[in-house]
């Protein structure tokens, strides 16, 4: 009979793409008492690193597609409930969407959810064109100055995005089509080319302060240029729906019509039911890495939320024990929801420059809350443009190795 580790490693060869490839490195995590198995490789091929254009919406501190669908095809099976408590751009709710599983998703931050949920239902870039129409290019000034980022027009017509939007809001009229647009529009405010609504400036998932935007435009030369917001809104449109079959749509379709969004805690999430989600998969906060408030204040403004509430009301200690606690209650959290032989794939990075492997933190807090921990697998991959845009070289700086620790409910 096998002893468990054997058991834990094979279970783990399986989601290996090539069980026989040489490209593979195996270690140990010791856990309350016991080790488990780490594997290190490349988890998906070049073929299988497509996504979705629909995925194509920026925001921090978010992972690929490709993770959370290496997990949802290999442990849910169609009609199956796929969570996320960290939500952010959503990648793991639409992901599971377009493969015919039931979502549920959580963040704290409801600008997740503006970014997350009009996915679900996309529309159709003739009807987007006719809504834009309706929409004035001007709107209320209040006193902000953006001028750093914006032309005046541009800025005019931002402004009018704005208004719309809020006005549509109060009044109980918006509707899939100004959600759609809103989301499209707050992820064009800012950028690095033609494509946003700005002048240069850092890659699109934060917004620097007016200040540093001011140092970028004095050392660059540059002044904001006009771009019409009403065109790269339909020319973004139709980016995110190119490519998506009919039968995604019906997938997508399915989804929306019982998808599950809240913006809450995610140590607290009393109106989703006992064992209701099958697989979790997510990443979060990394200690104190990522000011998710202070990036989005711009996109706040943008959506009549405030930045420095929501800030408040994000969890992101900055000690290892302070984190472990958050956590820790996150999983008894996940104890609760996950069904019996369901799963959790819990994504963690390294920080300190490598010093410090959160797997080897996340681990016990699993097995504490009562999961069957499996091991850790290790994605190795190259890594991206943006990523040397900020000075973080491959497998260097920290957050660039997805480490994943999955846990079974038993």
């Amino acid at each position: 009979m096998e002893d468990a580790a054997a058991v834990q490693r094979g279970f783990l060869a399986g989601f290996v793409p090539d069980p026989s490839g040489p490209d593979q490195t195996w270690d140990a995590v010791a856990a309350e008492g016991e080790t488990y198995p780490r594997l290190s490789t490349e988890f998906w091929t070049s073929k299988q690193r497509q996504a979705a254009n629909l995925h194509e919406i920026s925001y921090r501190a978010c992972y690929k597609p490709q993770l959370p669908r290496h997990f949802i095809e290999r442990l849910t099976r169609p009609g199956d409930r796929v969570y996320d408590p960290f939500s952010g751009r959503g990648t793991t709710a639409l992901e599971a969407a377009l493969l015919g599983r039931r979502v549920a998703a959580n963040d704290v931050n409801p600008l997740s959810r503006m970014l997350a949920e009009p996915r679900l239902t996309p529309p159709e870039p003739a009807a987007v064109a006719e809504r834009l129409e309706s929409i004035p290019r001007s709107g209320t000034e209040d006193g902000l100055d953006l001028g750093m980022f914006f032309h005046p027009d541009t800025e005019a017509e931002i402004r009018g995005l704005r208004d719309w939007c809020l006005r549509r809001a109060a009044s109980g009229e918006l509707d899939e089509l100004d959600t759609w647009i809103r989301m499209v529009a707050t992820n064009r405010l800012t950028g690095h080319s033609p494509g946003f609504f700005s002048v240069y400036t850092l890659p699109p998932n934060q917004a620097l302060t007016a200040e540093k935007q001011r140092q970028i435009n004095a050392q660059r030369g540059q002044t904001p240029t006009y771009r019409d917001t009403h065109a790269l809104i339909l020319k973004k449109t139709k980016q995110l729906l190119s490519g998506l079959e009919p039968g995604q749509r019906q997938h997508l379709a399915l989804a929306a019509q019982d998808a599950r969004f809240l913006t809450a805690d995610a140590r607290e999430t009393g109106t989703l039911m006992d064992g209701c989600i099958a697989l979790t998969v997510t990443s979060p906060p990394f200690l104190d890495v990522v000011d998710y408030s202070g990036d989005n204040w711009l996109r706040c403004w943008f959506t009549g939320l405030d930045a420095e509430a929501i800030g408040r009301g994000i969890s992101t200690p900055r000690t290892l024990e302070g984190w472990s606690e958050t956590m820790a209650a996150v999983f008894a959290e996940l104890h609760r929801l996950t069904k019996r032989g369901g799963f959790v794939a819990f994504e963690v990075g390294e920080i300190r420059r490598g010093k410090l492997r959160l797997d080897e933190v996340v681990l016990p807090l699993g097995l504490r809350a009562g999961f069957k921990a499996h091991g850790v697998l290790v994605n190795r991959q190259t890594f991206t443009k943006t990523a040397h845009i900020w000075g973080v070289g491959n497998n260097d700086k920290g957050t660039n190795s997805n480490r994943v620790v999955l846990f079974e409910r038993t």
